[in-house]
């Protein structure tokens, strides 16, 4: 049975590092101690503004000191004969790429793609005054894809009607593809880096800088 310290520790969450520093998903703390008793991950542990790493051995005797001396500064989980911190943040140590990124398809992210402006007539707009326009109408087969779906005043909206821009005059201003990562997606991922890790970092493409050495203990 686990006390009730270990479950909210392990409740906890981890921030995963690829093997070059580069953030890439948050995980439960359960998931994180499975890969680092495995060897595939060491514990990345910032301490008074320098970063220092751990492999599980070493995390769980730098662990039995700040208990006894920085309890506050980590959440817990016990076991039969210690106590061991949930560490903020853990390094792949074999794993080198980036999940791909998809990015939801709703109104809010078409709006930020296409910056809110019309994109027949190219006139800026408050949202509460733009629409969304089928390029080819869904009576002709279009889709409701990136690639068919631009914003639109209620002007151009209404001139379009239920036909094709060259049917009805008015063309579109750019071929509309599916954003990479529009700045909503970027401002949430940024927000939980700074929950995590307790502090404001200045993150340059979700890329965390290298430790200058490593910490033997």
């Amino acid at each position: 049975m686990f006390s009730a310290e270990c479950q909210s520790g392990l409740d906890c969450n981890v921030l995963v590092l690829n093997k070059h520093y580069m953030a890439i998903r948050i995980i439960g703390a359960r998931r994180a101690f499975s890969l680092l008793c495995r060897r595939l991950a060491e514990v990345v542990a910032c301490e008074q503004g320098n970063y220092a790493n751990y492999d599980f051995k070493s995390w769980c005797e730098v662990s039995e000191f700040k208990r006894n001396f920085e309890p506050a500064g980590y959440d817990w989980v016990s076991t039969v004969n210690f106590y061991i911190a949930v560490p903020k943040i853990i390094r792949l140590l074999f794993y080198d790429r980036l999940p791909r990124t998809e990015v939801k398809f709703n109104r809010r992210n078409i709006f930020a793609r296409d910056r809110s402006r019309c994109q027949y007539c190219g006139k800026k707009q408050p949202t509460s005054e733009l629409s969304l326009d089928h390029v080819i109408p869904r009576s002709a087969g279009g889709k409701s894809i990136w690639s068919n779906i631009v914003c639109a005043c209620t002007g151009c909206n209404v001139k379009k009607g239920g036909r094709t821009p060259q049917q009805a005059d008015p063309e579109t201003r750019q071929t509309e593809t599916q954003p990479r990562y529009p700045r909503p997606l970027r401002q949430r991922a940024l927000q939980q880096l700074e929950t995590i890790l307790g502090q404001r970092l200045l993150v340059r493409r979700a890329e965390v800088k290298p430790p200058a050495g490593r910490t033997v203990d």
